[in-house]
């Protein structure tokens, strides 16, 4: 089994949207996936509608790894099931104070899940804490989208930073730049500099488009209430360039 989170410090920067379509994406391939909703705010959840009569709180999925299966949803979409989120997980962070057990608390969710699932794919709440610095250190790969501004791209860097000076987890690094507009220069110098000599960004971006947006009106994923636009292509290619990230051997 795979996992990957989407992470990024900074709210609006299109993490939830892009977990969710890619999570579909995956699904659609045949893969058994599972997204994991971890933000207490729940945007995952309700993009795919998803109306839980579970009261999850968050010392109950730590400690109900070997039942977790009463917690998880299916979305509807075949391949693609839910652990949704609630405001009451808002305490996991909190109950991962200790790094180690936090670790190990994370690590027997994944194996419990591993027979079970080939993808497990995390929606990550938008912030630095013990939470996020657990997953850094348990997930296979990190997807990070980033709006191609300055403060984005210095948020992302001293995310990356901590990572690759603090983590004994070789975790992969996937940055990629969100709400991206090709007739911006910014933008373009942004795109340049970050998949140029040395750049780790992926070379696939996701546009800004008020299709996009309407997934919380819709609340299903884009492929699925605007099979043909046009914008699905972005999705897909950022998830072809994950996917052969992630399956990479190490070396």
């Amino acid at each position: 089994m795979i996992s990957l989170a989407f992470y990024n410090m900074k709210g609006g920067v299109g993490k939830t949207t892009t977990a969710v379509n890619i999570a579909y994406l995956c699904a659609r391939e045949g893969n058994r996936t599972l997204l994991w909703d971890l933000d207490s705010q729940g945007a995952a959840t309700f993009y795919l509608n998803i109306e839980s009569d579970v009261d999850i709180k968050a010392k109950k999925v730590l400690k109900a790894y070997k039942e977790l299966d009463r917690l998880i949803c299916s979305s509807g979409y075949e391949n693609l099931d839910v652990l949704p989120a609630s405001f009451q997980i808002r305490h996991l962070d909190a109950l991962l104070e200790d790094e180690k057990k936090g670790q190990k608390r994370i690590n027997k969710i994944f194996e419990s899940m591993a027979g079970s699932y080939d993808y497990i794919i995390l929606d990550c709440p938008p912030s630095i804490s013990f939470l996020s610095e657990v997953l850094f250190r348990v997930v296979d790969c990190l997807a990070m989208p980033v709006i191609p501004t300055i403060l984005s791209r210095n948020a992302y860097e001293q995310v990356s930073s901590y990572i690759d000076e603090s983590s004994h987890h070789s975790v992969k690094i996937l940055p990629f730049f969100t709400m991206f507009d090709w007739r911006k220069k910014i933008h373009r110098d942004a795109f340049d500099q970050g998949t140029g000599d040395g750049g780790r960004f992926l070379k696939t971006c996701i546009p800004t488009r008020s299709v996009i947006e309407q997934m919380g009106i819709h609340r299903s994923p884009l492929p699925v209430y605007s099979p043909v636009s046009p914008y699905i292509a972005s999705f897909e290619g950022v998830w072809k360039e994950i996917k052969v990230a992630c399956c990479q051997d190490d070396g």
